[in-house]
């Protein structure tokens, strides 16, 4: 079953790939639209988390041949749906920075009637849920840990970017 996590794998890869080079679109139009990036120094660290995430789940995948747990990955798919409604609710806003555009409506349709930073929350359970799907408990237990450290003071900066809005 290694070759089922091994596609797993490039299949995450390569929609985290997708959504940079969203990103990148997006914040370019937002910042030629008078957009300021809060948190800025920060935001590598991110980068650094997410790729050394994946690095270790192929490494991990290569050193154990793992059993892919079919059903796991099944509730991953129920969060890539919510990922996507998420996208498609914030539309050009979308970034994995924080970019605000003075003037702008302050988005509270979709998901976020119900919950604040609900694209944080799908990746809290992507990081612990992915590694799951592998028999990775190490993996989700560490990064888990260190995203949870990085998300509590990026959610900090971005309420307090968007605290004149709300």
């Amino acid at each position: 079953m290694q070759w089922a996590a091994i596609a797993i794998l490039v299949c995450v890869a390569l929609q985290r790939l997708g959504e940079l080079v969203l990103d990148e679109r997006n914040t370019s139009a937002l910042m030629a639209d008078s957009g300021v990036e809060f948190g800025a120094r920060h935001y590598p660290l991110f980068l650094i988390l997410h790729s050394s995430w994946l690095i270790s789940l192929f490494a991990w995948t290569v050193w154990k041949s793992p059993e892919v747990h079919w059903i796991l990955f099944g509730v991953y798919l129920l969060l890539q749906a919510a990922r996507v409604w998420i996208l498609t609710t914030l539309g050009r806003f979308w970034t994995t920075r924080i970019i605000i555009v003075p003037g702008a409506p302050l988005v509270t349709s979709g998901p976020y009637r119900f919950v604040r930073h609900p694209n944080y929350w799908i990746v809290i359970f992507e990081i612990a849920l992915l590694p799951a799907v592998l028999g990775a408990w190490e993996i989700a237990v560490v990064f888990s840990l260190m995203n949870a450290a990085l998300l509590f003071h990026r959610i900090r900066v971005e309420n307090a970017a968007l605290s004149p809005r709300r």
